[in-house]
């Protein structure tokens, strides 16, 4: 097969799901090193991403989804999440809740908690938390009403002055070796400064979201992260994870009601 062809045809396979290196060798009963080739010339070309260990398709901008949509899709999973995230919890933190609907399940699960300090930049913990022992700190800045939290130059230069012991980060989506995916360059960049400012960092998303590049701006994730999601082992999303230097991966079980 011409490399021309070859090449279309790689495309083809990537859209339809085929994204790891060893699977594209062997459809195409070519070396790693030619497949590997042919994806560095097919990102270059704009047509797909590169990520750890194979590729994905470019997505269209999908519209972001509404806040009260995320609130009630994959609730019974979040809570799940929530709880595993609070378990990494320990006495005497100081944590940081990301914005979203996931971080706001675990605030949920820490309300009970006493002798912890949360800094957030999400309304929604600051309600759920309010009335609890847990000592809470809001970022300022401008107010995102489709996720109610707040983001911004204010939020930014705020998390200049804060490092806390753990980060707890939802996403639009989650692309191995290529990071956290978000609606607009400003909720990515306040993601990058939480990141800086955080000793641990856990990422938090259902299994929906995994290899989900739906949205056009990244926040890369530069050191030892955890994983924290619904897939289990055997999911597809899953596996390009799996073999990601610096990622550990807690898979949780829902409980879901009869």
């Amino acid at each position: 097969m011409k490399v021309t062809r070859r090449r279309e045809a790689m495309v083809q396979a990537v859209l339809s799901g085929m994204t790891e290196v060893g699977a594209l060798c062997d459809h195409f009963g070519i070396s790693e090193v030619t497949v590997r080739r042919d994806l560095r010339a097919l990102a270059d070309e704009g047509l797909i991403l590169r990520t750890y260990g194979g590729a994905a398709s470019v997505s269209l901008h999908a519209p972001e989804e509404s806040l009260e949509q995320r609130s009630h899709s994959f609730q019974a999973e979040k809570d799940a999440i929530g709880a595993a995230a609070a378990a990494c919890v320990a006495d005497g933190d100081t944590v940081f809740l990301d914005a979203g609907t996931t971080t706001a399940a675990l605030a949920k699960a820490l309300a009970p908690r006493t002798g912890i300090q949360v800094i957030t930049n999400n309304l929604l913990v600051v309600q759920t938390l309010a009335g609890s022992q847990v000592g809470v700190t809001l970022i300022g800045g401008d107010v995102r009403p489709t996720s109610m939290s707040t983001f911004g130059p204010i939020a930014q230069l705020g998390l200049t002055r804060l490092t806390f012991d753990k980060a707890f980060l939802g996403a639009d989506g989650v692309v191995a070796g290529r990071g956290l995916c978000e609606a607009t360059v400003e909720q990515a960049y306040l993601k990058e400064c939480i990141i800086r400012q955080a000793a641990t960092v856990f990422v938090l998303v259902t299994a929906d979201k995994l290899n989900r590049d739906s949205q056009q701006h990244w926040t890369p994730v530069e050191k030892p992260w955890t994983l924290i999601t619904d897939a289990q082992p055997g999911h597809a999303g899953r596996h390009s994870f799996e073999s990601l230097p610096g990622v550990k991966i807690v898979s949780v079980e829902v409980q879901r009601q009869a």
